[in-house]
């Protein structure tokens, strides 16, 4: 019974991955990899100045969007 559940949880973890990748939860983490990584020099936004400058890129610019 106890495999079952940790079945379970692992396949709900997954799930929950996979919804917040599709939505965009990892973006921030996967920015500040490539900054690091392709611009070490470069500084790193706060979490909250990379979704609003990333909002309002997208309101510059809504031929990428679907509604």
């Amino acid at each position: 019974m106890r495999s079952t559940g940790r079945t379970v949880l692992r396949a709900l973890r997954g799930v929950i991955w996979w919804f917040n990748s599709i939505l965009g939860g990892n973006d921030y983490q996967r920015y500040v990899q490539h900054l690091r990584l392709q611009h070490p020099d470069a500084e790193v936004p706060s979490e909250r100045d990379y979704w609003r400058d990333r909002h309002d890129a997208a309101a510059r610019n809504p031929a990428n969007r679907c509604c």
